[in-house]
């Protein structure tokens, strides 16, 4: 079990909002998708299906301010934009590549708990519910 700071829990903390910004579906995955290299914005857009233009935003310039990726601008014309990770970006890259790999790995065990909970009813076994139906 992890041994963390009873305060890291408090609405208050840094590392909460951090946290929040890194586990981010958008974020972890404009992350992967700038590990190739460096990409323009309509370039992660294409590999990103189903983001909209304003949560992609969003989403650069948090991991922007967080100083997870760099955004440079090219003057060509028209002026173009792309977007790279940066030293402490790429420091998320194995935690991220772990967590990842357990999706894959653990997708067959999670699909099944879903679908004995979906059938189930709200997650309740046989049990449960005689329990509950003799206190009713």
């Amino acid at each position: 079990m992890l041994d963390l700071e009873p305060l890291c829990f408090s609405s208050d903390c840094p590392s909460r909002a951090l946290f929040d910004q890194i586990a981010d579906k958008w974020s972890m995955m404009v992350l992967a998708v700038l590990d190739d290299g460096p990409q323009r914005f309509n370039a992660i857009r294409r590999r990103l299906q189903g983001v909209s233009q304003k949560a992609l935003t969003q989403c650069l310039r948090r991991l922007e301010r967080n100083g997870l990726i760099a955004r440079e601008v090219i003057s060509l014309s028209p002026v173009a934009v792309q977007y790279q990770v940066t030293p402490l970006g790429r420091t998320l890259r194995e935690p991220l590549r772990e967590l990842h790999n357990w999706t894959l790995v653990k997708l067959p065990d999670v699909t099944a708990a879903r679908q004995t909970f979906d059938a189930t009813g709200s997650g309740t076994t046989v049990a449960d519910r005689s329990l509950l139906q003799s206190f009713a």
